[in-house]
């Protein structure tokens, strides 16, 4: 177990990679830093109900003899997105963690499986809160802006985990720890238009975050107190991951996505779903990970390109 153990690692690193092992006895304690949380009273009741209660605590039906858990960080950089509209192209980001989100999470979980596989070991996805799962795996730490920060990455890598019965060799599950240099920095929290990073509390009033409101669902229009100005980023925000000293290196990062025509720009501001869209189009979405997300796109580009 030892060799399969130092050989799964050794291929997360040859491809820099991070990971983590932890005894599948952990799980509960994930279940209780989200029940717990919400029993203080500590979640917004929409945003829980929307983005919390889809986690699955059982042990995974598709493998009774999971032992572990592996917990993987993968470097991503932002993504460029252009869209041509009255006779001008404009250029909105994507965040690290949304194009090729799902194509990411499947080569990570075929990498897994093909390395633990000749030693008779194997691997199912779980339902999990990642964040939390890697910040007390050690794996990572969280910014005062609640985001999950590794060694090396900073804040521009995504986070995918699968169960194994691979057993952990070490536990080294700790509480959750906060960046030593957040103690002394409130870039984060004076740069949030909206107030969502508090400094009464170290969670994140994630109600108020301008990710939560536009990746709502399409019925959810932009509340009134939301400034259209504030909006930043196609799909969630980068105002806090730009002005932290922890990202400077990799703020940089940016590869180009896709373009799409006038013709493609104004067939999806109309709402048109993704049978409605030609072809090439929605094989665009596709790529960005957004195919999923084009009900909520006419809202979204609607009020960048209004700026």
């Amino acid at each position: 177990m030892e060799n399969t153990i130092q050989r799964l690692f050794f291929h997360l690193t040859e491809r820099g990679l991070q990971g983590r092992i932890v005894p599948i006895q952990h799980v509960a304690d994930l279940q209780e830093g989200i029940t717990g949380r919400r029993e203080q009273g500590l979640f917004d009741p929409d945003f829980y109900q929307e983005r919390l209660t889809w986690f699955d605590f059982n042990r995974p039906a598709g493998l009774p003899g999971a032992a572990s858990l592996i917990v993987v960080a993968v470097p991503r950089p932002q993504t460029r997105v252009s869209f041509s509209w009255n006779g001008a192209s404009r250029s909105f980001i994507l965040p690290p963690t949304y194009a090729g989100y799902k194509e990411t999470q499947r080569l990570v979980e075929e990498l897994l499986a093909g390395i633990l596989a000749p030693a008779g070991f194997h691997v199912t996805p779980p339902a999990l809160p990642l964040k939390l799962l890697a910040a007390r795996s050690g794996l990572g730490q969280y910014g005062k802006n609640n985001i999950c920060y590794v060694p090396g990455m900073g804040s521009f890598h995504q986070l995918t985990a699968v169960y194994s019965d691979l057993p952990a060799p070490d536990d080294g599950w700790r509480e959750a720890q906060m960046m030593e240099r957040c103690r002394t920095c409130n870039a984060c929290l004076h740069k949030c238009p909206t107030g969502a990073i508090p400094s009464d509390r170290f969670l994140l009033r994630a109600d108020k975050c301008l990710v939560f409101h536009n990746e709502r669902p399409a019925e959810f229009a932009f509340p009134g107190w939301i400034d259209p100005a504030w909006h930043n980023c196609l799909m969630g925000c980068m105002d806090c991951q730009r002005v932290c000293p922890e990202d400077k290196s990799f703020m940089p990062w940016i590869q180009d996505g896709q373009e799409f025509s006038q013709e493609e720009t104004a067939l999806i501001l109309k709402g048109a779903g993704l049978a409605q869209l030609p072809a090439a189009t929605a094989e665009k979405l596709k790529w960005l990970n957004l195919a999923d997300d084009v009900e909520i796109l006419p809202r979204n580009l609607g009020v960048l390109l209004a700026k």
